[in-house]
């Protein structure tokens, strides 16, 4: 049985990230999803919309998915990988080689690694940029209406 890994941060879970999980899983017999904790997340992306337990929750919920695991690491290492007796690590091509090289080092080292392709005009950032612009200004309102003032990201 090939266990196969990926980690995601999963935050307004999408098609984009079922079409991701759906073709990793193609790759193995079962498949384990890291879900990355909000400290892990913020330091190179925004906080995440969703709590941690609403992301796992989620994933768990994906047909393709067969355990989650919380609070992944950014940069999966022996110890992991030998931990959860991860035979495959896929994450998608999205990233530049030098980002996959740095959070994937010891998985390609080990011949381990391999990328599949992602789901272009769909993301977390995406469906936020989507909301924002949808959002009535103030002048757009009818007269002596205001509109609240929107939640920071």
């Amino acid at each position: 049985m090939t266990r196969v890994y990926a980690d995601m941060v999963a935050d307004l879970f999408h098609y984009g990230h079922v079409e991701f999980l759906r073709k990793v899983r193609a790759l193995g017999d079962y498949l384990l999803v890291g879900i990355h904790s909000d400290d892990v997340v913020v330091p190179y992306k925004r906080r995440p919309i969703l709590t941690m337990e609403e992301r796992i929750a989620v994933v768990a919920g994906c047909r393709y998915v067969d355990e989650v695991l919380p609070n992944a690491p950014l940069v999966t290492d022996r110890a992991w990988i030998e931990k959860h007796d991860i035979h495959l690590v896929v994450h998608g091509d999205e990233y530049a080689r030098e980002e996959l090289e740095y959070y994937c080092k010891v998985p390609m080292e080990m011949g381990l690694f391999r990328t599949v392709s992602y789901t272009h005009g769909i993301s977390t950032s995406e469906i936020i940029r989507r909301i924002l612009e949808r959002q009535p200004r103030d002048e757009d309102a009818p007269s002596g209406v205001s509109r609240p003032d929107a939640a920071p990201l």
